[in-house]
């Protein structure tokens, strides 16, 4: 019986030492995998294969291996605009990371920590920008890269107006033998210094900094230096400003930056408004697209992560059978039994709740999306068409507002002044001589007691409303009529436009949204046929109910 018990461990001892070895050889099979896809831009590829390298070498125990594929993922993630999706995975990379006596350790590190600063950065977070900069100085061991670094933190303190400790840091990036890392620090020197001391002339730097661009074909960092002309010119020779503007648009469309697109396009609507409609709708449509092609990379990241989860449960079913069939030890088969009920019971309910997380993203995203740009862009234009004599600066102070709500899309941020008059505004911009819109009742209390989220659903409903007044309904006379009583909030719409056909038996799917919407706020919506031609919607609001 002894030797048959010792016989088993054997084999269990040889089986262990056989499978960690053929473990060591999938993570790294996968890894490879992954650098491949990646060298042919094929992101999502490459991030899944880094997650099922990552897989393998935590089952493996190779700390360092687990920390450099969460670290290539991390990259990929702010890489595509996932800002917070790479932080994520870079924190999740730092566990791994601990023996900081290491090169390889420390060289990952210091990658780990730019790729955070870097998407710090692009959250508009200088402060924590900033103390990852510092950190990842920390790790780096060689000249080249620690001057790359001092670059990234004096760009960061130009960004605080911080531009004496700025120039400090600058005077030792320039000692660059790099003359790609050399351009990008007398590009940030120059524009330190005329920040910091208007009379200064920095033209011999940037021509010195662009010459060396040109002869490197740098071209993101050619979209700098033009950026950085545009800027200095912009007082003082609007033409030589809107030049380097128009040249910086035309690399970035080269180069597919939307980014660089969006400020050269900012720049060139201010400089020449005789084209800011052909110039502000570009800026918009590319501007939705980025917003939306980010939403859809941090969607599509979890879905992989949920993917390859999903696959090393799978997997870890198989090693059970594997087990059960090459040792043979009958014990194990009621445990997998259980194992395998108790299993495909929370794999389905994951797989559920995860399917329901993802829709309702999505979902809220669209949502987003079309509140903020559809109907934002709409508005705007129905604002533009019924006053001719706009003034131009209000119209880039409403894009800019827009470009803020929308960039704000992707880390759930909102900000609020002075509701009333902002509501107000928008209802009376979709009145003109051939429809009016006429406000009843509307006091400057009617908001009170009424939280931020309650309005800002209320805001878009009321503005979907004359969306579709505008586009279908033909009314010639629109009245909103607002009322509070009892901690109760009534807001009725009437038109006298075509009405909705078949409103009691035919519910579409924009009727249906706009339920849901206010339905979430704990309020009533109901939809009625205007006996006098047109429609009637009345919205009851509770001001203390338990959604609001």
């Amino acid at each position: 019986m002894k030797s048959f018990f010792a016989a088993i461990l054997i084999i269990i001892f040889f089986i262990s030492c056989n499978k960690n070895k053929t473990i060591s050889e999938a993570g790294e099979l996968n890894y490879q995998k992954a650098k491949k896809f990646r060298e042919l831009n094929k992101t999502d590829s490459a991030f899944y294969y880094y997650n099922i390298a990552k897989n393998y070498y935590i089952k493996n125990r190779d700390s360092l291996e687990t920390g450099k594929s969460l670290v290539n993922m991390a990259l990929l993630q702010t890489k595509s605009g996932d800002y917070l999706g790479g932080i994520e995975s870079s924190l999740e990379a730092n566990k791994y990371l601990r023996k900081v006596k290491d090169s390889t350790t420390r060289s990952t590190l210091a990658t780990n920590y730019n790729n955070i600063a870097i998407s710090f950065n692009f959250l508009k977070n200088p402060e924590k920008s900033f103390e990852f900069y510092s950190k990842t100085l920390e790790y780096v061991d060689n000249d080249e890269s620690r001057y790359l670094c001092y670059n990234n933190i004096a760009d960061v303190l130009i960004t605080q107006k911080k531009f004496r400790l700025a120039e400090k840091f600058l005077q030792k990036a320039i000692l660059s033998k790099n003359s790609i890392n050399q351009a990008k620090a007398l590009n940030n020197l120059a524009k330190a210094k005329y920040l910091d001391n208007k009379t200064y002339n920095p033209l011999p730097q940037l021509h010195e900094s662009l010459k060396i661009r040109i002869h490197k074909n740098d071209l993101e960092g050619l979209n700098s230096s033009y950026e950085t002309f545009s800027e200095y010119f912009n007082k003082k020779n609007r033409d030589s400003a809107l030049f380097y503007a128009k040249k910086m648009l035309e690399i970035a469309d080269r180069i597919k930056i939307p980014n660089d697109q969006l400020i050269a396009l900012k720049k060139i609507i201010e400089l020449e408004p005789q084209n800011y409609l052909s110039n502000f709708r570009r800026y918009t449509s590319i501007n939705s697209d980025l917003q939306i092609n980010r939403n859809k990379a941090r969607n599509q990241f979890a879905l992989i992560r949920f993917d390859v989860e999903k696959l090393k449960a799978d997997n870890a079913e198989k090693d059970f059978e594997g087990l059960q069939k090459n040792v043979g030890i009958a014990a194990l088969v009621l445990t997998l039994i259980g194992g395998v009920f108790y299993y495909k019971k929370r794999k389905k309910r994951l797989q559920q709740e995860k399917q329901l997380e993802v829709k309702n993203t999505e979902l809220k995203y669209s949502k987003k999306v079309h509140d903020v740009v559809a109907n934002g862009l709409y508005h705007l234009m129905i604002d533009i068409d019924n006053n001719p004599d706009i003034n131009k600066v209000k119209i880039l102070n409403d894009m800019e507002k827009m470009y803020e709500e929308s960039r704000d899309i992707s880390h759930d941020k909102s900000t609020e002044i002075d509701f009333h008059e902002r509501f107000g505004k928008m209802i009376n911009s979709y009145s003109t001589a051939e429809q009016k819109v006429i406000l009843t009742k509307y006091a400057e209390n009617i908001w009170e007691n009424i939280p931020q989220n309650t309005q800002s659903e209320l805001f878009y409903v009321v503005r979907e409303f004359l969306v579709n007044m505008k586009k279908h309904s033909e009314a010639k006379m629109v009245v909103l009529k607002f009322e509070k009583d009892d901690n109760i909030l009534y807001i009725t719409y009437t038109d006298n436009g075509k009405g909705i056909k078949n409103l009691a038996t035919q519910r579409g799917s924009g009727i249906r949204n706009t339920e849901n919407r206010i339905d979430t706020i704990g309020g009533d919506i109901i939809f009625e046929e205007n006996p006098n031609g047109g429609l009637i919607i009345k919205i009851t609001i509770p001001i203390h109910s338990k959604y609001v």
